[in-house]
């Protein structure tokens, strides 16, 4: 389950940023065994195709787009792990999480023993934090790299861009972005780390 033209760009993503195909591989085997029941990948089709699907970030637009978050309760909304705490702390509940664990660890461990869904990447960086998985209810598993069993591939390279690739896959009628800037700007609440901002 792989997007067409994907495997292209990921060989692209590999070369340009010297990152190492062999430990994504390792990554989602380890992220494959864990996954014991993962969701059906049906469940997810079934809450994104047709609808209009927010896409939530953590750029520096998100503290402004908060207010405007918590007038719509019923949409379906779609975020990246590092944009879970401030929603949490304004009781804005995600629907589906898009996560390679580097978010706020506390905040994952606790909307995931709710009804959200988590949506777990696999890479060559965060095989020390797949253990998180066991904490969460309903999880499926992804990669950057070649889908096989529990682990599948709907494209996209960080979390914010799998969160669209992911709406955008299951046939969402309408995507709108917030916190999702495009500028040279890291929001506050991300994680990123000092050595990876120039990367980021």
């Amino acid at each position: 389950m792989t997007i067409s033209g994907w495997n292209k760009k990921y060989q692209e993503i590999l070369q340009e940023f010297k990152f190492n195909e062999k430990q994504d591989a390792e990554s989602a085997i380890i992220l494959n065994s864990i996954l014991i029941r993962p969701i059906s990948v049906k469940k997810i089709k079934k809450l994104i195709k047709g609808k209009t699907v927010f896409i939530i970030g953590t750029g520096p637009s998100l503290s402004i787009a908060i207010p405007v978050l918590k007038n719509f309760k019923t949409t379906l909304k779609i975020v990246a792990d590092s944009a879970l705490k401030s929603l949490m702390d304004n009781g804005i509940k995600p629907d589906i999480v898009v996560t390679d664990l580097d978010g706020d660890k506390d905040s994952l461990i606790k909307v995931g023993k709710t009804n959200s869904i988590f949506v777990v990447h696999a890479h060559g960086d965060n095989i020390s934090k797949l253990c998180l998985v066991e904490n969460f209810k309903n999880c499926i598993g992804t990669t950057q790299a070649r889908s096989f069993k529990n682990i599948q591939n709907f494209g996209g390279f960080t979390d914010g861009d799998r969160t669209v690739f992911l709406a955008s896959y299951f046939e969402a009628k309408k995507i709108i972005l917030f916190g999702m800037d495009f500028g040279k700007k890291i929001g506050r609440q991300s994680h990123t780390e000092y050595k990876d901002r120039k990367i980021k």
